[in-house]
């Protein structure tokens, strides 16, 4: 599995909305630290959209991302150094 970071900031694509075939149809931002817990826990993470779920996948380079999560980060200061 590859993960990737995005520069400065404490979010990161993670995958819903689930295909019949278990393949996400779009990826949502939410915090790194979160993402490993949910990963082995299977605990939930909250999405910048608000989205809720847990990680099953991570995002390939190309992947659709979420609108709201998007447009979301983007208008994130950066430094990303709160919680």
């Amino acid at each position: 599995m590859s993960t990737q970071t995005l520069p400065e900031v404490d979010v990161r694509p993670e995958g819903t909305d689930h295909t019949g075939d278990d393949t996400p149809k779009m990826f949502h931002y939410v915090r790194k630290a979160k993402i490993a817990e949910s990963a082995v826990m299977g605990t939930h993470v909250v999405a910048l959209c608000g989205e809720v779920f847990p990680v099953t996948r991570s995002p390939k380079p190309g992947s659709p991302v979420c609108p709201d999560c998007k447009k979301i980060y983007e208008n994130l200061p950066s430094g990303g150094d709160g919680e």
